[in-house]
């Protein structure tokens, strides 16, 4: 492996870590905001709450889609290295087993307490969901779909082609006008059922990223991207949000929903902001976080594994900590600080089990 491959590896390494941060904080969010999305929740009765929206809003703009270019930048090689059978088989593996022993095993530990007195049997399967690994089963459709494609045509070339800034304007606009079309049928805030999508009006953001991810594996787009971009894309990032987020409050009427124009600037904006906080913060880690000491590699070791059983601790802090009278964010921060460091050491604990480490 060269030292170049290393630094690669290492700072994606670096951001799956800041990205798993994000998700328990996102929950914890939401257990004390005022989206009622998650297991456990304690709507906020102070005017803090609206600030955990606001971040679990802003999270939800980029931090998934994020996952899935990562996902999606890893998977041309691991295609290439194992061949389709073996690539598919470890996919399966890796991804299916966890979102079954989620869905079968500690979905109902978590969901125990919410029955309202119905039959445990009855509400087991009504309820039937796989939860955040809802992230997994994607996985699982895009991987089948990328092998299915590789049957049919050959694999880019691999030749390094620097990313011109035309190339990110077009794609994040076409993202834009995307996402627009599909909320027509797909509305923000739908929710589909036993598949268990939380967020399917996303979807084509999370397939946008996956492919761009493939198609930045194979031009190098990692390795070429101006030290410039990672300040670039924080300014985009943050110039669309000052700029759209009152304008879409306003047409909405102090909400961020409404009719085909809050529609469309929240697509637009949703957009800017992915494509900028991803650039800004890939180009960063690349160049200040691309090394990693042993605390770090624990961190990452055990990040996909904190993703899969968190929800469980959350709950279950969620409930210790009901007793605690205090505003919306002071309990959103006493539990994060809580949850952060139990879920990497259940995840430790979990990876010690026989043959763990072979699926997580």
């Amino acid at each position: 492996m060269t030292t170049e491959t290393r630094t690669r590896l290492h700072a994606v390494d670096n951001l799956r870590i800041l990205l798993t941060v994000l998700v328990v904080a996102h929950h914890v969010a939401i257990t004390y905001g005022n989206i009622p999305v998650w297991y456990y929740l304690e709507p906020a009765k102070d005017p803090s709450g609206l600030l955990l929206d606001l971040l679990a809003v802003i999270n939800q703009a980029y931090f998934m889609g994020f996952f899935f270019l990562i996902s999606g930048f890893f998977t041309p090689g691991s295609h290439d290295r194992k061949g389709a059978r073996a690539f598919l088989r470890d996919r399966l593996v890796r991804l299916g087993i966890p979102l079954l022993v989620f869905a079968v095993l500690l979905r109902p530990l978590i969901t125990f307490g919410g029955r309202d007195g119905m039959p445990y049997w009855q509400y087991y399967f009504a309820s039937w969901s796989p939860g955040p690994m809802w992230f997994a089963e994607v996985l699982i459709v895009f991987a089948l779909a990328y092998a299915a494609w590789r049957r049919l045509r050959a694999p880019l070339d691999q030749r390094p082609a620097p990313l011109k800034l035309t190339w990110i304007v077009l794609f994040t606009l076409g993202l834009a006008a995307l996402t627009f079309l599909w909320r027509i049928p797909v509305p923000t805030g739908a929710h589909w059922p036993v598949v268990g999508l939380p967020t399917p009006y996303f979807l084509p953001q999370y397939a946008a990223m996956f492919m761009l991810g493939c198609v930045a594996f194979r031009r190098g787009w990692f390795e070429t991207l101006p030290e410039r971009a990672s300040v670039l894309g924080f300014v985009a990032a943050g110039g669309a949000t000052v700029v759209l987020m009152p304008v879409m409050l306003a047409a909405g009427g102090g909400t961020l929903t409404g009719g085909p124009l809050e529609s469309a600037l929240m697509a637009l904006w949703e957009s800017v902001f992915a494509v900028g906080m991803i650039i800004g913060l890939t180009v960063w880690f690349r160049e200040r976080f691309n090394r990693q000491g042993p605390r770090a590699r624990f961190l990452s070791d055990h990040a996909y594994t904190v993703y899969v059983i968190h929800p469980l601790v959350l709950v279950g802090l969620g409930w210790s900590l009901r007793w605690l009278e205090a505003i919306a964010v002071v309990k959103f921060a006493v539990m994060l600080v809580l949850a952060l460091p139990l879920c990497w050491w259940i995840a430790y604990l979990v990876r010690l089990l026989p043959g763990a480490k072979r699926v997580l």
